[in-house]
């Protein structure tokens, strides 16, 4: 196996299409516009490989049925008839495997941003769409609470040095929201000026890592006594379960 390297193609005002690339190929994730992509494969001499799709939102859509007809590659996402260019649908346990790197990925269902939302894992790198975000999670567009929560924490059970490949430069605005949640919070606070740092300087903040998203990200840190206490904060009672936490969380969040 080699391990590709990952690069972001930017798309639109915030959206990163990733692609995995050696000196002859390339993957991408989620190409909501076809032109960068386009223009990067030509630019470098790559030949395209595959596409893999997390869910159907046309920000990560919108550049396949151009992509396939340029191109003839395999088009994997989940089952979900809103992404008619899929030629092979995947679920949770399958395995996509990429001859051009030698490389198998396997597919997680993680419902909550859509109902039908996949992530890619393996090699050390995932690719979750909009799901797990850099110090944030996906709006629950057509999942609830408890399937965001249950899916977030099928993400915080891999390895914590596993890289975070989400779709969206948030993360700023994201830790704005995480601060406010946990004050105290001192791996945050390190982050937000190592973040910031980053941004000023023109580089993205991604990947992250499982290990930092369990130490500042709020919605993976329902089970922390002072989120807890924010949570109740904000509703004004106590939180009656954990999922409750999460839930009054991603509600303030929406109206931050």
């Amino acid at each position: 196996m080699t391990t590709p390297t990952v690069v972001p193609i930017p798309a639109f005002s915030d959206n990163y299409i990733w692609t995995l690339r050696d000196e002859r190929h390339a993957v991408v994730v989620d190409p909501g516009d076809a032109s960068p992509v386009q223009d990067y494969l030509r630019r470098e001499g790559l030949k395209l490989a595959a596409i893999l799709i997390t869910h159907h939102h046309n920000d990560h859509t919108g550049g396949v049925a151009a992509l396939k007809r340029a191109h003839d590659v395999p088009v994997y996402a989940p089952h979900d008839e809103r992404i008619p260019e899929a030629s092979r649908r995947v679920r949770e346990g399958d395995t996509v495997e990429l001859p051009a790197f030698g490389l198998k990925l396997e597919v997680l269902e993680v419902p909550g941003h859509t109902r039908t939302h996949v992530a890619y894992y393996g090699a050390g790198m995932l690719f979750c769409g909009d799901t797990l975000f850099a110090c944030g999670c996906g709006r629950l567009f057509e999942g609830t609470p408890a399937q965001m929560r249950d899916s977030l924490a099928k993400l915080m059970a891999l390895p914590d040095d596993t890289r975070v490949y989400c779709a969206h430069e948030y993360t700023l605005s994201n830790i704005a929201f995480a601060r406010a949640v946990e004050p105290g919070n001192a791996a945050l606070a390190e982050r937000e000026a190592r973040d910031r740092a980053a941004r000023e300087a023109g580089r993205p903040t991604l990947p992250s890592t499982i290990g930092l998203e369990k130490a500042t990200n709020p919605f993976l840190r329902t089970d922390e006594p002072a989120v807890a206490a924010a949570a109740a904060q904000f509703l004004q009672r106590t939180p009656a379960s954990a999922v409750d936490v999460f839930a009054a969380i991603r509600e303030w969040k929406n109206r931050f």
